[in-house]
């Protein structure tokens, strides 16, 4: 029953980095439409999407530590 659970929990952690990289792909579509459209500079863009880049790196490492604390709390007795 416990391996299912952290069966179901991975299985939520997966569709929470695809929520992540979702929100990242769209962060920086937008920055790319706003460089064409000459809104913003080349400079602009490119720490934009490079924030966009830690923030989900960041983010992924929450993921991740979150998912081990909680299989460690499933299999604890």
């Amino acid at each position: 029953r416990r391996k299912e659970l952290v069966k179901t929990a991975r299985k939520h952690t997966e569709e929470a980095r695809v929520s992540v990289r979702n929100m990242r792909r769209d962060i920086i579509d937008g920055i790319k439409k706003a460089e064409k459209a000459k809104t913003i500079t080349e400079d602009d863009a490119k720490d934009g999407q490079d924030k966009a880049q830690k923030l989900t790196d960041k983010l992924m490492k929450d993921i991740d530590s979150i998912i081990e604390a909680k299989e460690k709390e499933i299999m604890s007795v």
